[in-house]
């Protein structure tokens, strides 16, 4: 940062450089009377940059994301494991959540007794149209989750609260749930879930403006079970006695009584609250607004406070009060969904956010010291369509959570993070630590000479319900498995491999069979834009894209094995290759790469749609929104580059 002062007492003086700057200010100045005033206002202004600099998240990186791409063009973090828990399906109820609700938003994610948690809340069609409910899902893996099951099913509004129908008739009104908090982990070992329920009058109206009825909160039992369900907090003028569930402090287990009064002496548990909450609620330290509320402490004890819009402030006492009302991350591009942060098993910090006015792509930020994040990598890139429209439903990866802190600690050490997509279907993401770009070396993956657990440990995988994308085994032999029934989705696995502008590359597919399904492999750049791309077609043929045309290589059969191997050059832009040792080539990069960083698997085309035009709320339900395809498999048996 610079500053010119003049002599001449009233000529202006500059301040330039971006304010969070830490270089020295570099003053050049006679010392005269209003040149003196300059200065001081100077060193004022440049102390309390320095403090923003050093003391406020803020991003420094130079990567952005391009909303034109559902993956923003940002370069994977090596290894995330994306799977959808939950696919909803109004037509087939049993093949989604069992109730074919089609509004499914706003998981939260715990470890427990050596399982996962997750809770989300439901409703029929669209957000804040009650009737609604919350469901939880559990796993011992992360990866095979349980059928949906409700822990806080939907809730009459017990003093009468009525609204007119269509043809003007009253009808009693359901709550509407909204929770920014799902679990809690007492010190005596109880495990607490908890939700709210608002009032909303109309599809316009916002259950989180503190006047619903108040926190509920239960017991899961390690058997799996649940105890009764209480209010742990009213709002303004609801009590035990106009309420249809008990309050905390009347139960007869005094160790449930004692775990929730520690969770309200907490007041960083207490702020998250604050949405939903009485507007003076003693217990909520800043009552001020702010929404979606995450957390985590540095070494130091100082917390770090985030709210969406990427909101940020520290607190040096627990969250009793904060440093400063918070202010927008200084370099953070974040619109008004979640943005998550927390520490890593490394030792290292993370932000998680969708990185622009809209919700995708889903994207991770890395901190050493928890201040300062220099990186932007990809964690979710993918928009499947909105089978199902609704009120206020948006597309993309959204409303990000991680576990918090004292939630427990999955054995693995990798980060787990659920979310929606669309507000429709549910995802959970693991996210290997230390999280990074680049690859340590080129693959060599034989899937059946792998250990167990380690196959996929350096690919990212994206698996949808319909269309898994997992290691199984096909006559006792494993292999990267690609299933596919999904009209509307496909799975997907890459590996990410160093940069190069020359590259071998060979991998081994057997195709289940040759009448349906598409299974494509593209050579890819460092942002995700392809430059080779076979095809196993639907048709029976393989083939190589040539521009705007598709060439066929040679007929494939079902349940036969086919090795391919390419020889590619980004100078010349031709590779060579083989199929079966049988030369196909030469041919040419139907685009143009600097050079090659990624080879990846589809079992369906890359999609477009939505984009930057497209209006983000969709009044339509698609065709055959619960339909399935005949399902197609792939069997990848190896990945070979260098």
């Amino acid at each position: 940062m610079s500053v010119q002062g003049l002599s001449e007492g009233m000529k202006p003086f500059r301040i330039c450089n971006p304010p969070l700057s830490r270089r020295l200010c570099r003053v050049t100045v006679k010392f005269e009377p209003l040149a003196l005033l300059s200065i001081f206002l100077c060193l004022l202004f440049i102390t309390s940059a320095q403090v923003f600099a050093q003391d406020t998240l803020h991003y420094s990186g130079s990567t952005l994301s391009r909303v034109d791409y559902h993956h923003g063009q940002l370069k994977p973090a090596i290894g995330v494991h994306a799977v959808q828990t939950m696919r909803a399906n109004r037509e087939q109820p049993d093949k989604g959540d069992g109730f074919g609700w089609t509004y499914n938003h706003a998981p939260m994610i715990a470890y427990w007794n050596g399982k996962f948690y997750m809770e989300y809340l439901s409703d029929p069609v669209g957000e804040h149209i009650a009737p609604s409910q919350t469901l939880l899902q559990v796993s011992e893996d992360g990866h095979d989750w349980t059928m949906p099951e409700v822990i806080f099913p939907p809730y009459r509004i017990p003093d009468g609260t009525t609204k007119e129908d269509h043809d003007g008739v009253a009808k009693d009104l359901d709550a509407v749930m909204h929770q920014r908090m799902g679990f809690y982990v007492a010190d005596n070992g109880k495990f607490l879930a908890l939700a709210y329920y608002g009032i909303a009058m109309d599809a316009h109206d916002g259950p989180n403006d503190g006047n619903g009825i108040g926190r509920v909160v239960r017991e899961i039992n390690q058997d799996g079970s649940f105890g009764p369900i209480h209010f742990i907090r009213y709002n303004q003028g609801w009590n035990e006695e106009n309420t249809d569930y008990p309050f905390f402090k009347s139960s007869k287990d005094k160790d449930f009584i004692n775990a929730c009064e520690e969770l309200l002496s907490k007041p960083l548990m207490m702020q998250q609250w604050v949405e939903e909450a009485d507007r003076d609620d003693p217990l909520i330290p800043l009552k001020k607004q702010y929404k979606a509320f995450s957390y985590y402490h540095l070494p130091d004890g100082r917390v770090v406070g985030l709210w969406k819009h990427a909101l940020t402030s520290i607190s040096h006492d627990g969250g009793e009060s904060w440093e400063y009302n918070p202010l927008r991350a200084p370099g953070v591009v974040n619109g008004n969904a979640k943005i998550w942060g927390q520490r890593t098993s490394d030792g290292a910090y993370v932000t998680v956010y969708n990185p622009s006015e809209y919700r995708w792509p889903l994207a991770v930020s890395t901190s050493k010291d928890g201040i300062d994040y220099t990186d932007l990598l990809l964690v979710h890139g993918e928009i499947t369509s909105m089978r199902y429209g609704g009120n206020y439903k948006s597309y993309g990866p959204q409303y990000v959570r991680g576990i918090l802190e004292g939630n427990g600690t999955p054995p693995d050490g990798e980060m787990w993070l659920t979310y929606s997509v669309n507000k429709e279907d549910i995802w959970v993401a693991s996210v290997p630590t230390p999280i990074t770009a680049e690859a340590a070396g080129h693959a060599n993956e034989v899937f059946d000479q792998l250990s167990a657990g380690e196959e996929l440990r350096l690919w990212n995988t994206y698996s949808p319900q319909w269309a898994k994308t997992e290691i199984a085994a096909m006559d006792g032999k494993k292999y990267l498995t690609f299933r596919d029934k999904d009209p509307f989705d496909y799975g997907k696995a890459q590996r990410i491999v160093p940069t190069s502008k020359e590259m071998h590359v060979e991998f081994t597919v057997i195709p289940g069979q040759n009448d349906h399904g598409k299974f494509q492999i593209e050579i890819q750049d460092g942002k995700g834009r392809p430059g080779v791309e076979l095809i196993f077609d639907e048709d029976g043929r393989f083939k190589t894209r040539a521009g705007y045309r598709m060439n066929t290589l040679t007929e494939y059969e079902k349940g036969e094995s086919y090795r391919v191997e390419l020889d590619l050059n980004t100078e010349t832009r031709f590779y060579q290759i083989k199929v079966n040792g049988k030369e196909k080539g030469p041919k040419l990069f139907f685009a143009p790469l600097d050079a090659m960083e990624r080879v990846v698997f589809r079992t369906g085309t890359q999609r477009y749609f939505p984009n930057a035009e497209t209006p983000t709320d969709q009044d339509y339900d698609l065709d055959n929104a619960g339909d399935e395809d005949p399902e197609a498999v792939f069997y990848l048996e190896s990945l070979v580059t260098y």
